[in-house]
């Protein structure tokens, strides 16, 4: 069977990797895909598909089994919508459903009414309104854009000098680049939750659901998380604050309920679900945000750790028949680096030459995200993400110390990235 991957950064390298394993898959395709994908024998990448009529007119010519949605701008879209209307399988949320991610207020009213925990929270279109309730509840406080922001839309303001510029950020002047829902800007203010993340991901068929391996993502640019917040300067895999009992509270009380909601509300959630979560001292989960697709860079690791056929899992996901397929996970644990470029997150450079990429290896990979051929055919830079450098490892130390060793001989001018990523897993053991 033939694949489709939608999408050009590292989660879709990682999935497309992934789907290759598949006995069942002659051939992945990868649209736009990006420099690793180019590079990569295994996959075909197609540079010049870049709109969903591209790629439904490509899934129809090509007789692709099933389409993979990466990223959310296409979900939101409506990506969805458009291939079921041609009679293409794909595998994604619905434009509507996808409201989970592309509007946090939607998510919020959702959360509110089918009683799934989440943080106290207004919604202002008005800076005035904003800056006033910001006033009266002090801080730390968190400041959210109602649209998408490429995972730069949310400020957790430490000081009320912090909130007040994110809200005029946001609704003023809109530098973080927000993509503003129909009705305009919007901002969300939630009430400061103190905890431990973790990021909780979900299959779902609309009906039944299939967790994936636990993770916990780094969002912070610099040691220690401090410095501004990003798409995610790495992950890993599990994440041990996701205990058995942690585990089953998140199914009973917050996936679950967000499926048979949607099922409820008319707009059956199909798709990858992630549930980022913040957890208490005393084990309580509640959900910080809802994405309607797979996390970047929480992905690479936990594809790393997949050992059951992704394939059959999304292709069961499109049959509803996902109660028959249980993914199978490999008992060590997974870490991913990621190097970002110079200037990211605010204003990343594109064009520097990438050297000493070292080759595949069954416990370490490479996953590209940021990355292009320039016409010499050299890889270059091309966006603020560039690298996920992924390991495996008895523990999380250890498939951190491999993560670093492997990235030692990545060299672009200008890269960044953390040193201490995994340091809660380890602080914890």
């Amino acid at each position: 069977m033939k694949v489709l991957v939608i999408g050009g950064g590292g989660r879709e390298h990682a999935i497309a990797w992934k789907l290759t394993q598949s006995a069942r898959v002659s051939q992945v395709f990868v649209a736009p895909g990006n420099g690793g994908t180019a590079r990569d024998a295994s996959l075909k990448t197609l540079p010049q598909l870049t709109t969903p009529e591209q790629w439904a007119d490509f899934a129809e010519q090509e007789k692709i089994s099933l389409t993979v949605v990466g990223p959310e701008a296409p979900l939101a879209a409506g990506v969805v919508d458009l291939f079921r209307a041609r009679g293409l399988r794909i595998f994604g949320p619905t434009k509507a459903a996808a409201q989970l991610e592309s509007s946090k207020a939607f998510a919020k009213a959702f959360m509110a009414r089918h009683h799934i925990p989440t943080a106290r929270y207004d919604t202002f279109t008005d800076a005035d309104e904003a800056h006033a309730y910001v006033a009266e509840q002090g801080a730390p406080i968190v400041i959210k854009a109602d649209g998408l922001a490429a995972g730069k839309g949310v400020i957790v303001a430490m000081t009320l000098d912090e909130a007040h510029a994110a809200i005029d950020d946001i609704l003023r002047d809109n530098t973080l680049g927000v993509a503003h829902n129909a009705d305009g800007a919007r901002v969300v203010i939630e009430q400061f939750l103190e905890g431990e993340e973790a990021s909780f991901i979900v299959v779902s068929d609309g009906v039944h659901v299939q967790a994936l391996a636990t993770s916990q993502d780094h969002k912070r640019l610099q040691d220690g998380d401090v410095g501004p917040n990003t798409g995610g300067m790495g992950a890993y895999s599990p994440a041990p604050v996701v205990t058995p009992n942690v585990h089953a509270r998140v199914m009973h009380e917050i996936i679950l309920p967000t499926i048979a909601g949607m099922a409820q509300d008319g707009m059956p959630f199909t798709g990858f679900l992630y549930a980022g979560l913040m957890i208490d001292a005393e084990g309580h989960p509640r959900t910080i945000e809802f994405n309607a697709r797979l996390g970047d860079p929480e992905t690479q690791p936990i594809l790393m750790r997949l050992k059951s056929d992704l394939f059959e899992l999304l292709y069961a996901a499109t049959e509803g028949k996902l109660d028959q397929h249980e993914p199978q996970w490999d008992r060590r644990a997974a870490l991913g680096v990621v190097m970002a470029a110079h200037g990211y997150p605010m204003a990343p450079r594109k064009g520097d030459a990438i050297t000493g990429l070292p080759a595949d290896a069954d416990d370490a990979m490479v996953f590209h995200a940021g990355t292009a051929l320039n016409g010499d055919g050299q890889l270059v830079t091309s966006g603020g993400r560039v690298l996920c450098v992924t390991a495996l490892g008895e523990s999380v130390r250890v498939a951190q110390q491999r993560a670093y060793e492997t990235l030692a001989s990545i060299q672009f001018d200008g890269a960044q990235h953390r040193r201490d990523i995994g340091h809660r897993a380890i602080a914890r053991k």
